[in-house]
């Protein structure tokens, strides 16, 4: 089991916010408890696409700092796509890695 971050960079008011999510809830609960994150910022369907927190920058290297992975902008759609069986979404996201990135984070 993990905990995920990705890259991304929404502003929100004077922060910077990414995406924080977890292969259980249990794990994203924990993790989010560990850096100061309060549980009532918890995104989950059908208001969100997947289970996953909003968290700032600062927040961010904190998850980082105490085990989460770093995950490309395309991390939070394979998360979903594995979620789903979704091997066509997966196997394109790949490709996109390789075409744009050149390389593969997973």
């Amino acid at each position: 089991m993990s905990v995920y971050v990705d890259e991304a960079k929404y502003p929100f008011g004077r922060y910077v916010m990414c995406h924080m999510w977890a292969d259980s809830r249990e794990e994203l609960f924990a993790m989010a408890d560990r850096i100061g994150v309060q549980r009532k910022w918890f995104q989950c369907p059908p208001k969100a696409s997947w289970e996953h927190f909003d968290i700032a920058k600062a927040k961010r290297t904190l998850a980082v700092r105490y085990g989460a992975i770093e995950t490309d902008k395309y991390g939070p759609v394979v998360h979903v796509a594995r979620l789903r069986g979704d091997t066509k979404k997966i196997a394109t996201i790949e490709w996109l890695r390789i075409k744009f990135a050149g390389g593969v984070f997973d």
